[in-house]
């Protein structure tokens, strides 16, 4: 599976269909609507979170879809444990993305014990890193994809205002695993920027999914003095 999914995605745009708690968007059939269109528009995946929303997903579009589960609101909470991963594949997520980062699992487990739990549910598993130290170390770990996720939202990694390319290019010298740069890509000129520092695929997700973000940043930007 490895092979056909890293093909589907090479090169091309993956939409994160999400949308945070409380959110008008925060709705299955929603989401499910806006994994749809993204298809429509072109996007070789999409990712989403939840359980009952990859199943429905899944059901809907013709198209790999990566699982992640958001559980709390501090340390891990990307698909904090193996009980959430395996609840994701059995879902039909292709690939479950995961917190890789070196802070404690709350069940106790490592990234690799997650890797091996998801490879025997048939299923892959992205990275969601926020150094280079992390995504090497995850390669190494088995993860089938490696994503800069985090950066700038864990505390050791730099904050900025756009994409970490220097990430990107960073991990994609370092490891052979493909690269998925996401995070705070705004512009398809920054997409194509980050294929061109070496990721393998791109993650685009308020800048397409997040009418309520970009209603915000207008309105912010209007009320200035």
């Amino acid at each position: 599976m490895t092979s056909s999914v890293a093909t589907a995605f090479r090169g091309r745009l993956i939409v994160s269909c999400q949308a945070p708690p409380g959110d008008p968007m925060r709705d299955t059939a929603t989401l499910v609507r806006l994994a749809r269109s993204a298809a429509a528009g072109g996007a070789a995946g999409v990712r989403v979170n939840g359980p009952d929303v990859v199943a429905a997903v899944t059901a809907a579009v013709d198209l790999p879809v990566i699982g992640l589960w958001k559980d709390g609101d501090t340390g891990v909470y990307i698909t904090p444990t193996v009980r959430h991963a395996l609840a994701l594949a059995a879902a039909g997520a292709h690939v479950v993305a995961a917190d890789a980062t070196d802070r404690p699992r709350p069940d106790g487990s490592s990234f690799a014990d997650l890797v091996t739990a998801v490879h025997r549910a048939s299923a892959l598993v992205m990275a969601d890193v926020a150094t280079l130290a992390e995504g090497v170390r995850a390669a190494r770990q088995g993860a089938d994809f490696v994503s800069t996720t985090l950066s700038g939202y864990v505390p050791g990694s730099p904050e900025q205002s756009g994409p970490d390319l220097r990430l990107v290019a960073g991990l994609a010298r370092a490891t052979g695993t493909p690269v998925v740069a996401e995070g705070r890509i705004g512009t398809p000129e920054e997409a194509a920027a980050a294929l061109a520092e070496g990721a393998h695929s791109v993650v685009v997700g308020t800048a397409i999914t997040a009418p309520t973000a970009l209603t915000r940043r207008f309105v912010t930007r209007l009320t200035r003095p």
